[in-house]
C-alpha cells in the first residue's frame, strides 16, 4: 500500500494524523499537521490507486498554453520530523475514499514497527462560534483517564457519521498505543481556511508534548484574516448582527448543561444561513 523508507532509530516517536475532508472544518487540522511535518523528511507515500475513488477525489491536471503539463494526484504522506529533540511522525494529506480499514491495519503496524508512544488526531468541527473569540478545542481519547478533567469534550453517548482519521486511531489504539484527539471549533461560517483554528491545534499539541512549535507565518495569516472578517462583518449589518448573537452565546456558555447549549446551537445553525469566506 506505501513505499517505505527506513527513518533510522527513533526515540519514543509520537503520530499525529490529520486528513482533509470530513472532520477538517477550516482545513485546521491539514494546516497544522503540515505546519508541524514542514521541513520534514518523507518516509512513507501511499499508492493513491489503492485508497481513491478519482471521481470523488478528482487529480488536478495543469495546462501551459493548451499543452498538458502535469497531473497531481491525491496523495497521502508519512512525514518525519525532529522538534526539540523529539522525533515526530506526521501522517496527512487527502481523506481516503475506500480501504479504510486496511489503512488502519497498515498504519498501526507502522506504530508497531516504530515503537510509537502515542497517537494524536487533528482536525476542525464547525460549530457556532465567532470569529473574534479565541478558537477553542474539543478533545477526546482511547482511555478516559486520557482526557483532562478541565478540557472541553463529548458529553454522553455520542453518534456521528465515520471519519478516516476515526479508523485509523481506532486501529491503532487497539493495539495499546494511547491516543488522544484534538478538535478545533471552526465558526460555521466561514467557508475557507481558518488560520487560527490551525494555530490553535498547534499551540495545543505542543502544550500536551511539552513542544513549541514553530509556526511560521500563521500568525500573521491568522491576524490578517481576522481584520478581514472584521471587515466583512462591518460592512454587511446581517452578518454583523450574527457575529453578535454568536458571541452572546459563547459568552454565557459557562455555566450552561451540554444538553441546553447543543439544544441552543442547532436551533442557531438552522435559523442562519450563507457563510463568511
Amino acid at each position: 500500500m506505501y513505499d517505505w523508507t527506513e527513518p533510522g532509530i527513533l526515540a519514543a516517536p509520537v503520530l499525529i494524523v490529520a486528513f482533509d475532508g470530513w472532520v477538517n472544518a477550516g482545513d485546521a487540522g491539514t494546516l497544522a499537521a503540515s505546519v508541524i511535518a514542514a521541513g520534514g523528511a518523507p518516509i512513507a507515500r501511499f499508492d493513491p490507486d489503492q485508497l481513491y475513488d478519482y471521481r470523488a477525489s478528482r487529480p488536478t491536471v495543469t495546462f501551459v498554453e493548451g499543452v498538458m503539463e502535469q497531473i497531481e494526484w491525491p496523495q497521502m504522506t508519512l512525514a518525519h520530523v525532529s522538534h526539540a529533540g523529539r522525533d515526530v511522525l506526521v501522517l496527512h494529506g487527502t481523506e481516503p475514499n475506500w480501504r479504510w480499514q486496511r489503512l488502519g491495519a497498515e498504519i498501526a503496524d507502522i506504530a508497531r514497527r516504530l515503537d510509537v508512544v502515542e497517537h494524536i488526531s487533528l482536525g476542525g468541527i464547525p460549530w457556532a462560534a465567532p470569529h473574534t473569540r479565541p478558537v477553542t478545542t474539543i478533545v477526546t481519547a482511547s482511555d478516559r483517564s486520557r482526557v483532562d478533567p478541565d478540557a472541553a469534550h463529548p458529553e454522553g453517548r455520542l453518534e456521528v457519521p465515520g471519519a478516516a482519521v476515526s479508523a485509523v486511531a481506532h486501529a491503532v489504539a487497539a493495539t495499546g498505543v494511547p491516543t488522544v484527539g484534538f478538535w478545533a471549533r471552526v465558526p460555521h461560517y466561514i467557508g475557507t481556511a481558518h488560520y487560527a483554528a490551525a494555530l490553535a491545534l498547534i499551540e495545543r499539541v505542543g502544550v500536551h508534548l511539552g513542544i513549541e512549535f514553530p509556526v511560521g507565518d500563521l500568525v500573521t495569516d491568522a491576524a490578517d484574516q481576522m481584520e478581514q472578517l472584521n471587515a466583512i462583518s462591518d460592512g454587511r449589518p446581517q452578518i454583523k448582527a450574527l457575529v453578535e448573537q454568536l458571541e452572546t452565546l459563547v459568552d454565557q456558555e459557562e455555566g450552561v448543561s451540554g444538553e441546553e447549549l447543543a439544544g441552543e446551537i442547532e436551533r442557531f445553525l438552522r435559523e442562519q444561513d450563507g457563510d463568511l469566506g
